[in-house]
């Protein structure tokens, strides 16, 4: 397929950040911890660097706002959302369920994504990448959502759930999990990677932020579902929660978890 110079920009930066990251993976690199108690390693920072640089070559006017080096000003029209490494717990403690998240922002809508799992299926890696209209691709395959229309037939992918768990739509997750067919915690890219490609039907996560979800949730509407946070609002940059799905399931789910996110 023919891409647009942005996302051919975004595909490059997160192919330089991928070969940082296979060269350190299961390695030895210092690992610090956050203020809130999260990790963050050098290879987080060198590849947040490697993927601005990148962008930065094609789009020197643009904004960015990323995990690892903060927001950074540009036009007001051009935002680039980057998390280097997302699941940077998995990188240190050496399993390959991490991921190169990079999306573009303009005009306030997000209008593209890529997803770089460097080390994912045997260190072969996978990349899924979405531009608007222009579908969700694995390689030069189209991904396309499940049909899946009904409760009972349903794989659900759960990821962190911390304030759900603490909420009163923790006992109505409890009941919707009793009533679905199959439920898994895949976590972090890889159940939206599923779902974008028809292998799970939805997910549902608490307590995220936009830097982890931006791409892919251009990538799940593209391939044909919705993805909006727990209370079916649109994303923004102050979004803390998911729920995707085909678009049969999502208003049925919506309705079942009447979540309102705790002030």
């Amino acid at each position: 397929m023919t891409v647009s110079p942005y996302l051919a920009a975004a595909l490059e930066a997160a192919e330089a950040a991928a070969a940082l990251i296979r060269r350190a993976y299961r390695g030895q690199f210092s690992v610090a911890t956050k203020a809130d108690s999260s990790p963050v390693t050098e290879v987080d920072i060198a590849a947040e660097a490697a993927i601005k640089a990148v962008l930065k070559s094609h789009f020197p006017d643009h904004g960015f706002y990323g995990e690892e080096l903060g927001r950074e000003a540009g036009d007001n029209e051009h935002l680039w959302l980057i998390d280097p490494i997302d699941g940077t717990k998995s990188f240190v403690r050496g399993y390959p369920m991490f991921s190169t998240q990079i999306a573009l922002m303009k005009g306030g809508e997000l209008i593209l994504g890529v997803s770089s799992a460097p080390c994912w299926d045997g260190a072969l890696g996978e990349v899924i990448f979405a531009e608007r209209d222009l579908g969700a691709w694995c390689d030069n395959q189209r991904l396309t959502i499940a049909a899946t229309d009904t409760i009972a037939k349903t794989t659900l992918s759960t990821g962190n759930l911390a304030r759900l768990a603490r909420s009163d739509a923790w006992s109505r997750l409890g009941d919707l999990i009793g009533d679905v067919h199959r439920i898994r915690g895949y976590g972090d890219f890889l159940h939206y990677h599923l779902l974008a490609s028809g292998r799970i039907d939805a997910v549902v996560e608490s307590d995220v932020n936009i830097l982890d979800i931006a791409a892919l949730s251009v990538i799940v509407t593209e391939a044909g579902g919705m993805f909006t946070d727990l209370e079916g609002g649109k994303l923004s940059l102050d979004t803390t929660s998911v729920l995707a799905a085909t678009k049969a399931l999502h208003p049925q789910l919506l309705a079942r978890l009447a979540w309102t996110s705790p002030a």
